[in-house]
């Protein structure tokens, strides 16, 4: 069973910044990806960052050059790096390993960016 847990959400103005981490547990294998998704009120889920071994990257245009992922497998952890955020940016930000079977979701963590 794999259970993940985030942190690092808050409040920040526009502009700021925000560390999201996400712990793993569980049977956890660094070949299977891991990343951040989020979603805002009266919206679906969508793609925020991926990364599989911490090496290949993949981001959402959006947070292109501003957001970070990063991961640390003799941990199993993944973080996102947030800079120069904006209000569309506000959403709850879920943890996602996915496997060949199926994925696996965090409780979320919400982050709010003021104008």
């Amino acid at each position: 069973q794999v259970q993940l847990v985030e942190s690092g959400g808050g409040l920040v103005q526009a502009g700021g910044s925000l560390r999201l981490s996400c712990a793993a547990s569980g049977s956890i294998f660094s070949i299977n990806p891991m990343g951040w998704y989020r979603q805002a009120p009266g919206k679906q889920r969508e793609l925020v960052a991926t990364t599989t071994s911490g090496r290949t990257t993949n981001y959402a245009d959006s947070v292109k050059g501003r957001f970070t992922i990063t991961r640390d497998n003799t941990k199993n952890r993944v973080y996102l790096q947030m800079n120069s955020l904006k209000p569309e940016d506000t959403a709850v930000y879920y943890c996602n390993y996915g496997t060949d079977r199926r994925n696996y979701w965090g409780q979320g963590t919400q982050v709010t960016v003021s104008s």
